[in-house]
């Protein structure tokens, strides 16, 4: 029954805690961390920051100022153009005269997957959480005992992600979710998704097989990293439903899923693929088709700068930081260690760059009267793949290891090999690292946009 008085909040005095500054201090060290190379959580820091230390007025004062600094910075107007970008590219545009307003989709109520290695796994788990019901196939009983065990844990783990929310994964019910070893079960599916790994002949025996025997509607999508579309669509009698959906490593996280067009690729199979982006809250780019499409195309002359600064004295993990620290979630070489060594070299002894079909006087660093560097396919025959065999660019505790530590082996190993080649080192500055690896991405940028291979600069952003 006592009147309770003024209780303004603001009002009271702060109170001082004993250990504030190291708690301070070690929060801006995560907070760096987490957010490398971005503003405004570091400006939030300082905000909050400041309320600690002064009176409430002074407090909201230093908010305003540091809010300003961000409403007019660089990245606040990037973020912004990042946020309409993602919007646009759902109004898709092929030079045919193929569009998002014209094209309407097909509905999917049932799907496949083929090939259970780590890109499918990552698939089917995107589908089972989109409720999309599916059956996924492997070559022999083996392998789909493997995959079935590993495409299980990887959706108990979601599950526990999603726990207390609204839907629960109903991924133990085989009318939801099936592992096959029999193609006769891809009858009535409405579309599937080939993912086994990069090689034509095998993609094109798949296809021609999944011709046969899939409904004449169902979609045929090949995951395809950089193979030519239309070559693949040339084993099938329907090539007007072969298209191309490249999703990223790990395909359950990543966001973005590149949709592919072949020169009979249909409108209604484009605006399918792009409503399947959308049911697995994903963001569909439509693209045309060349060698790498866009992600992996501007991916080659990116990490091939970041390859030519070793050869001329820098070191991976000099590249890697530099890379980091403006924002980048991860840097080249970790990439490429995070991705195996492997993929790379299978493709450029594909395409005759390295290996037996190599022919014989070609000198050791030019391809086609291009600067070439060989140190990645020199890692590559000394068994050094990345995390999955323990030594990539870097060391790592254990064969499919996660935490790279520079690796002294192969410092070594960068002096033998200017020694070599009587390459002079020199000291690369941090500007150098960066402009170099970015500008070879934005250059591609620009010869993929002049080529038509992507409709509008937001596709590529």
């Amino acid at each position: 029954g006592q009147p309770l008085g003024p209780r303004r909040l603001s009002l009271k005095p702060v109170p001082k805690l004993p250990n504030m500054e190291a708690f301070l201090r070690e929060a801006l060290v995560k907070v760096k961390k987490q957010a490398r190379g971005c503003l405004a959580p570091e400006l939030c820091f300082q905000a909050v920051r400041a309320a600690t230390e002064r009176p409430f007025a002074e407090g909201v004062r230093r908010e305003r100022e540091l809010f300003q600094v961000l409403l007019s910075s660089g990245q606040a107007q990037a973020l912004q153009y990042a946020f309409f970008a993602e919007r646009a590219v759902r109004r898709w545009a092929t030079p045919g005269g193929a569009s998002w307003s014209s094209a309407a989709p097909q509905p999917v109520r049932k799907a496949a997957v083929i090939g259970l290695g780590t890109m499918g796994r990552g698939i089917v788990t995107s589908l089972v959480k989109a409720n999309i019901p599916l059956v996924a196939l492997e070559q022999d009983l083996e392998n789909l005992n493997k995959g079935r065990k590993a495409v299980m844990l990887l959706l108990e783990r979601e599950a526990i992600k999603m726990e207390g929310g609204a839907k629960t994964l109903d991924f133990h019910n085989p009318a939801r979710l099936q592992f096959t070893v029999d193609f006769d079960l891809l009858r009535d599916v409405d579309l599937v998704i080939e993912a086994v790994f990069e090689n034509m002949a095998l993609k094109k025996e798949i296809f021609h097989k999944l011709s046969k025997i899939c409904k004449p509607g169902a979609l045929l999508c090949t995951n395809t990293s950089a193979l030519n579309i239309d070559e693949i669509a040339s084993a099938t009698s329907r090539p007007q439903q072969v298209i191309g959906t490249h999703f990223f490593s790990p395909a359950h996280v990543m966001r973005l899923l590149e949709i592919i067009y072949g020169r009979h690729t249909s409108p209604t199979a484009i605006a399918t693929a792009m409503q399947l982006a959308k049911a697995l809250k994903k963001v569909g780019v439509v693209v045309g088709n060349c060698f790498g499409f866009v992600g992996n195309r501007m991916m080659f002359p990116y990490v091939q700068q970041a390859v030519f600064l070793l050869e001329e004295g820098s070191r991976p993990e000099a590249v890697d930081q530099v890379i980091e620290d403006f924002g980048f979630k991860i840097g080249p070489f970790r990439m490429s260690d995070l991705a195996g060594l492997d993929v790379g070299w299978r493709s450029r002894k594909d395409q005759g760059l390295t290996g037996p079909a190599l022919p014989a006087g070609t000198p050791a660093r030019q391809r086609h009267g291009q600067r070439y560097s060989p140190l990645p396919d020199l890692l590559c025959e000394q068994g050094r793949f990345g995390q999955k065999t323990g030594k990539g660019w870097y060391q790592y505790e254990k064969a499919g290891g996660r935490t790279a530590t520079p690796d002294p082996w192969l410092h070594n190993f960068l002096c033998q090999y200017r020694d070599t080649h009587g390459i002079q080192t020199r000291f690369i500055d941090q500007e150098e690292i960066l402009e170099r690896c970015l500008f070879s991405l934005i250059n591609e940028g620009f010869a993929i946009l002049a080529e038509g291979i992507a409709s509008g600069p937001e596709h590529l952003d």
